[in-house]
């Protein structure tokens, strides 16, 4: 390569990252000044680096099959700025590719997206949300994930606001340790901001944000209103309270309107947020599940397959990091399998995915056998699904309908496609679908109708950005969306 060529390459990166650099500033002035979140094809862009946002692009040419160009994207996110927008979530990779379709030419971007987001423009279509308070009761892996995104994603304090999280601690040392385990994490990294233990007012200081620690044995004790918390929604991470009757012990509480668990319950919705959680009404009901992280992985993909296929029956199997229900090294449970080493063995045990997907699309459960195996990774998990379907199809025909669902319709937050040739399960740490489509793995017998389908999650952080979506839906704070 002569050194000409190498120079004009170096200032066409310098250029590029110029422009994703005035991409950055105008997100975050949508977000932080208008309320408007902006995703490229369902991947966040705040607090994203210049060479991430050029990676996304690459990511909608090789996956979307879009051929959208950094120049588009920041000319409409300018243009943006100058319209009466309403708070919303719009994907700019679904409107960089709708201008590149309308053929219009530099310059003429306002007035594209005055054609484009008349719903979003203007008083008339500002409807507020009253923002809600959040409880988290519990502090452990799923908590402190929990704590971070709610705190990421507060922007204005429009949605959900952390106030106040709830633990059994005793002693003048525990909020420090409190506050050790949410600055750095063994799998997830270093929390990208501060967070200080305020031993005068006993609470953790994080990003500047008061969050009043508690210390109860039981959930009637607590009076929220003390701390001036109201109407609060309790997300429940504890384990200890899974049927309704114990759930409702919150609602005792002073200050505490509504209950989401992070588990599997028994006698509550059971939601897994993107497939069914319109059939459960937010203002009739108090008490929520957020299933389980296995149930949020294999649901949306098990609900495309059936819809566009059918499915006549199935095995599941998932192999799971192991977590801390199980010993570290050989000792008693109640288990005998999660008695042994989680680091040193594959242990069998069981799964109630088959039975939580009825749940979620009723009548499918009885079609599937399932069981589990923990191996010794900390997250990154794996559902390998053998289906019988009932349309003879394709490998590439599953794949597409698959890559579909990814990009358009009510799944595009719940499924991400790979077409990675390695991946592996460190790689999906970190991603917000809680179900990772492995494209590359899929099998097709010769007759068309046995299909193995492989669904990679990342069960604690896939699961935690679910979570939040159900939060929000329960709280009726979820925004306009342009997707």
């Amino acid at each position: 390569m002569s050194t000409t060529s190498y120079n004009e390459m170096v200032q066409h990166r310098i250029t590029h990252e110029k422009l994703a650099t005035r991409s950055i500033k105008a997100i975050n002035d949508l977000w932080y000044d208008r309320g408007i979140e902006m995703v490229l094809f369902r991947n966040q862009l705040i607090d994203k680096r210049a060479s991430e946002i050029l990676s996304l692009h690459n990511y909608a040419n090789k996956v979307v099959g879009k051929p959208i160009e950094i120049e588009a994207t920041t000319a409409i996110l300018e243009a943006m700025l100058t319209l009466d927008l309403c708070p919303a979530r719009m994907d700019i990779g679904k409107l960089a590719a709708e201008w590149v379709e309308s053929s219009r030419k530099p310059g003429e971007e306002k007035a594209f997206l005055e054609d484009k987001l008349k719903d979003f423009i203007g008083p008339d279509n500002y409807t507020p949300t009253e923002p809600k308070d959040v409880v988290l009761y519990g502090f452990g892996r799923i908590g402190r994930l929990l704590a971070r995104e709610l705190i990421a994603q507060e922007g204005r304090g429009e949605q959900l606001r952390l106030r106040a999280i709830v633990t059994r601690d005793k002693g003048t040392t525990m909020l420090e340790k409190r506050a050790s385990l949410l600055r750095v994490d063994s799998v997830h990294g270093a929390f990208p901001g501060t967070v200080e233990a305020d031993e005068s007012q006993n609470a953790l200081i994080i990003d500047g944000h008061i969050i009043h620690m508690i210390s109860a044995d039981q959930p009637e004790d607590i009076d929220y209103t003390a701390y001036g918390i109201s109407n609060a929604l309790v997300i429940d991470n504890t384990g200890a309270f899974r049927d309704l009757e114990a759930l409702s012990r919150h609602l005792k509480s002073k200050g505490a309107s509504k209950v989401l668990l992070t588990a599997p319950g028994k006698g509550v919705p059971n939601i897994v947020h993107g497939v069914n959680q319109l059939m459960f009404n937010p203002n009739e009901a108090d008490v929520f599940s957020a299933a389980s992280c296995t149930t949020n992985a294999i649901v949306p993909v098990l609900k495309v397959i059936n819809d566009t296929l059918g499915i006549e029956k199935g095995h599941i199997e998932t192999v799971h990091a192991y977590t801390n229900d199980q010993n570290l090294v050989d000792n008693l449970h109640k288990k005998y399998r999660r008695g042994r080493g989680a680091a040193t063995n594959l242990v069998i045990t069981e799964t109630g995915a088959g039975s939580a997907i009825d749940k979620a699309i009723p009548g499918l459960g009885p079609k599937f056998t399932s069981n589990a195996i923990r191996v010794p990774v900390p997250d990154g998990s794996l559902a390998i699904m053998n289906l019988q379907i009932s349309k003879k199809s394709s490998l590439e025909d599953i794949n597409e309908i698959m890559r579909k669902a990814s990009l358009e319709g009510d799944l595009v937050e719940q499924i991400n496609y790979s077409i990675s040739n390695e991946l592996v399960s460190s790689d999906i740490i970190g991603n917000s679908c809680p179900a990772i489509f492995d494209s590359k793995a899929t099998l097709v017998h010769q007759d068309g109708k046995s299909v193995v389908v492989y669904v990679w999650y990342d069960n604690e952080y896939g699961y935690t950005r679910q979570v939040m979506r159900l939060g929000k839906y329960i709280a009726q704070v979820q925004r306009k969306r342009y997707y």
